[in-house]
């Protein structure tokens, strides 16, 4: 089986994690300042990396479920990156930029590693019982060796194009997702100064 790493156990991540767990994967993991959902893994059998390069290198496929770009870069220039093989893949989860997502799958490329962006939908919720959605920008090979594993935590997995396109489309359903929720909102007050 892919041995994985995995950064970031917050409200998404640790379900993601103790999903993969759950299925038998070995995992290295990397806690944050929050040590509150790391019991619970360690009792499952994840290991505690003391840094982010030694996650790498413990690790096949890396996923990394963390706020956004800031936070992604930060992970992956704070020893991610430096310890990973060639042959690793970095699998980026959270909502990012897709300008970042390109210069970091370019200094990914430099050094023999695959990054995938796929990001998620659904919540914590979901994430928990395994039944999270992601869409996934990545080559047809990443793909093909990556689903088997997002299945893991994932109800559905879609691959949605080349690599990039997993972030854009995210974006694309948060603007469709905010523009309903603003218009709801509007009809509403509309409603209310109209008396009803």
């Amino acid at each position: 089986m892919e041995r994985i790493g995995f950064i970031g156990l917050g409200l998404m991540g640790h379900g993601m994690a103790k999903n993969l767990l759950a299925k038998g994967y070995p995992m290295s993991l990397k806690a944050h300042r929050n040590r509150a959902n790391l019991a619970d893994l360690l009792a499952a059998g994840a290991n505690e990396a003391a840094g982010l390069r030694d996650v790498a290198q413990a690790s096949d496929i890396v996923f990394i479920c963390v706020t956004g770009s800031p936070q992604v870069e930060a992970v992956m220039h704070g020893g991610l990156l430096e310890g990973a093989r060639q042959g690793t893949m970095i699998v980026d989860c959270s909502t990012a930029e897709p300008d970042s997502t390109a210069r970091l799958r370019e200094a990914c490329a430099a050094r023999g590693v695959a990054f995938v962006d796929a990001p998620l939908a659904r919540t914590p919720k979901e994430a928990e019982e395994g039944r999270l959605n992601t869409m996934v920008g990545a080559s047809d090979a990443d793909f093909a060796r990556l689903a088997p594993v997002m299945k893991a935590f994932c109800e559905n997995v879609i691959h949605v194009g080349p690599p990039g396109s997993g972030h854009v489309l995210k974006l694309i359903s948060n603007f469709l997702a905010l523009a309903i929720a603003t218009s709801t909102a509007e009809a509403f007050a509309a409603a209310a100064k109209a008396g009803l």
